[in-house]
C-alpha cells in the first residue's frame, strides 16, 4: 500500500466518524436515551453532580471498533 492509499483510508475513516457524530447531533433530542443507559453513573449532591456514561461508552466503543474491524478486513 502505498502512502497516498494509506492517505486516503484514514480521510474516508475521519470522515466516516464525523458524519456519523454529525448524526448523532441531529437525532439527539429523539436519542433521549443516550447517554442514560443503566451503568452510567450519576451522582447528585446539593451543589454538586458527577457523571460518567460508563455504559454509553462501553456501547460507543463496541460501535466504532466494529466499525474499524471492517474497514480493515479489507
Amino acid at each position: 500500500m502505498t502512502g497516498f492509499e494509506h492517505i486516503g483510508r484514514v480521510l474516508i475513516v475521519v470522515g466516516l466518524v464525523i458524519v456519523a457524530m454529525g448524526g448523532l447531533l441531529l437525532l439527539s433530542g429523539k436519542l433521549t436515551w443516550f447517554g442514560k443507559l443503566p451503568g452510567d453513573i450519576i451522582i447528585k449532591r446539593e451543589n454538586f453532580t458527577f457523571y460518567f456514561p460508563l455504559a454509553t461508552c462501553i456501547l460507543i466503543s463496541i460501535f466504532l471498533s466494529l466499525i474499524f474491524w471492517l474497514l480493515g478486513k479489507r
